[in-house]
């Protein structure tokens, strides 16, 4: 058998990649008895693309919650992109404007139509680069900070969390 004189990834990680996701190869599940160890991505913003201090962090989380599973303890790594309501609505914006369009005369339920595009193209983006990256996240699990699945923040505070102890 021959080998190749360099070895080409575009080949062959792809494939890969996708096969780890679509096996659920690191799809988290509760064991009785064994430790459980859990992380949450810091999740970068859904404005655009990832960049190489998230791929460095990805990396030493990577590392982290293999070692985690080696020594056979129960791991999620839960992926998530987050809002960035402020940057977005910016790049949102900046995107109708080369339409010619002021984000203001298309009014909130419009303009979150908009929002929701563009969250879905650059979403899923990220989460391509991850996976191409390897990262061994549970995808079946993965959250977007304004998911309805997602908790939604109090208001105010109840009268449960100001008491005194």
């Amino acid at each position: 058998m021959q080998l190749e004189k360099v070895y080409e990834p575009g080949r062959f990680e792809p494939r890969w990649a996708q096969w780890w996701v679509e096996s659920g190869l690191y799809r988290a599940s509760y064991q009785p008895g064994k430790p459980v160890f859990s992380l949450v991505i810091p999740p970068p913003n859904v404005t655009g693309s990832l960049h190489m201090g998230h791929m460095l962090e990805h990396t030493e989380i990577d590392v982290t919650v293999r070692w985690r599973r080696m020594r056979g303890d129960c791991v999620l790594w839960l992926p998530g992109t987050d809002h960035a309501g402020i940057a977005t609505q910016m790049v949102v914006a900046r995107q109708l404007a080369e339409q010619g369009i002021n984000f203001r005369d298309l009014g909130r339920e419009k303009f979150e139509e908009r929002v929701w595009q563009w969250k879905a193209e650059s979403g899923g983006t990220i989460k391509k680069q991850m996976v191409q990256l390897g990262a061994s996240c549970d995808w079946s699990r993965e959250r977007f900070t304004l998911d309805p699945a997602c908790p939604v923040p109090c208001a105010r505070p109840s009268s449960a969390s100001t008491k005194r102890v």
